[in-house]
C-alpha cells in the first residue's frame, strides 16, 4: 500500500471556503484572518475585511454551528478612527480575542497600521458591539498579538511579534509582561526563527491566542520561506510551560498544516494559510484561517492529538 505522504494533522472542511465577500452584506475586497470565540454557545468570527481602498477593519459573523447559516453584521463592526486614534490612519487588521475571566470582558489584540509601520494595538468589549480602546500597547514594528488569558505572577502576559530594522536579524516571538495592560516591560524572545532551509526560517510569528492544556500553553504559529516563485506560510506548533511561560517545553521541527489547495494557492497573496482564531469544541479543535488573504476557511484537529505530537517534538 502507497505511504500517505500528504499527512497533515488538521482536515480541512470539505465546504472550504466557508466565509467570503459573496457573503458579505456590504461591498468588499476581501474577508480573511479572523479571531474566533465561542460566545454563549455561538461561533463567533471577528473578521478583517479589506476594502478597495485596501484599507481594513473588523466584522462580526455568528453561526451556531461554526460552518453554516452565518449572521454578519450589516456594517462595519469595529472601524479604524484615525482622528482619535492616528496609529490606526491605515486601517485596523488580524484580531487575536482572549476572554478573561478576571475583567468579565474580551480583550482583543489587533494590528493598528501607522505611519511608522504596524504596531500592536488592544481594545476591550463586553458585547462585541461596543468596545473600549486601550490604544498602542507596542510601538511599530510589531504585530501577530495575543494575551494570555491568566497572570503569571500577578502579570498580564502577552505574546507579540517585534521586527528588527535589519531584516538579517529575523522576526522572532517574543514574550512581555504588564500589571495593567497598558504598560508592558520584561520583554524576552522565547521562540526564535530557524536560518537555513526550513520551513519556518527567518520569519515567524503567532496565529491563534494561547490555549491552555495539561501539558502546556499550546502554541500555533505560523512561519515563513521564501521561496524563488515568492513565500509560503505554513503552520506548526508549540508548548509552554503551565507556570512559567518563558519556557518552551516541545517545538515542532515540521510544518503541521500548510496550502495546498487552489483557495489557498490563489488569491491576493498566493500560498498563504493563516489562523488568528481556534476555538475547542467537545475536544475538537476548529482553526479559522485566511485562505491566499482572500477568503476564510475552516480546519480541525483532536486536542489530544495535537498535544500527543507536539510531546513527542523536541525540546528547543
Amino acid at each position: 500500500m502507497e505511504k500517505n505522504t500528504g499527512y497533515e494533522l488538521f482536515q480541512r472542511h470539505p465546504d472550504n471556503p466557508i466565509l467570503t465577500v459573496s457573503s458579505w452584506p456590504y461591498r468588499a475586497n476581501s474577508v480573511f484572518n479572523a479571531a474566533a470565540a465561542d460566545v454563549n454557545g455561538k461561533i463567533l468570527l471577528l473578521t478583517r475585511v479589506e476594502d478597495f481602498r485596501g484599507i481594513s477593519h473588523l466584522t462580526v459573523a455568528r453561526s451556531d454551528d461554526g460552518i453554516t447559516n452565518w449572521q454578519i453584521d450589516s456594517v462595519p463592526t469595529l472601524k479604524p478612527e484615525p482622528e482619535k486614534y492616528p496609529e490606526e490612519l491605515w486601517g485596523i487588521e488580524d484580531p487575536r480575542i482572549t476572554w478573561i475571566e478576571d475583567m468579565g470582558k474580551w480583550a482583543i489584540c489587533y494590528t493598528a497600521y501607522s505611519k511608522g509601520g504596524p504596531l500592536v494595538s488592544l481594545a476591550l468589549t463586553s458585547n462585541f458591539k461596543t468596545f473600549e480602546r486601550l490604544g498602542p500597547v507596542m510601538p511599530p514594528e510589531d504585530k501577530d498579538a495575543a494575551l494570555f488569558p491568566v497572570k503569571f505572577n500577578d502579570l498580564w502576559a502577552m505574546l507579540h511579534r517585534p521586527v528588527p530594522r535589519s531584516s538579517m536579524l529575523g522576526a522572532h516571538i517574543w514574550i512581555s509582561f504588564s500589571p495593567n495592560l497598558k504598560h508592558w516591560g520584561e520583554h524576552q524572545e522565547i521562540i526564535q526563527a530557524r536560518q537555513g532551509g526550513w520551513w519556518d526560517a527567518n520569519k515567524i510569528g503567532l496565529c491563534s491566542p494561547p490555549l491552555q492544556t495539561k501539558a502546556g500553553w499550546l502554541i500555533l504559529y505560523h512561519g515563513v520561506r521564501t521561496t524563488a516563485s515568492g513565500s509560503i506560510y505554513r503552520l506548526g506548533l508549540a508548548l509552554l510551560d503551565l507556570e512559567n511561560p518563558v519556557n518552551v517545553i516541545r517545538r515542532t521541527d515540521e510544518w503541521i498544516f500548510g496550502p495546498k489547495e487552489h483557495y489557498e494557492r490563489e488569491g491576493d497573496v498566493d500560498d498563504v494559510v493563516f489562523p488568528c482564531g481556534w476555538v475547542v469544541k467537545d475536544s475538537k479543535v476548529l482553526i479559522y484561517y485566511g485562505a491566499a488573504d482572500s477568503r476564510l476557511c475552516l480546519a480541525t484537529a483532536n486536542l489530544d492529538e495535537l498535544v500527543e505530537f507536539a510531546l513527542k517534538c523536541p525540546t528547543p
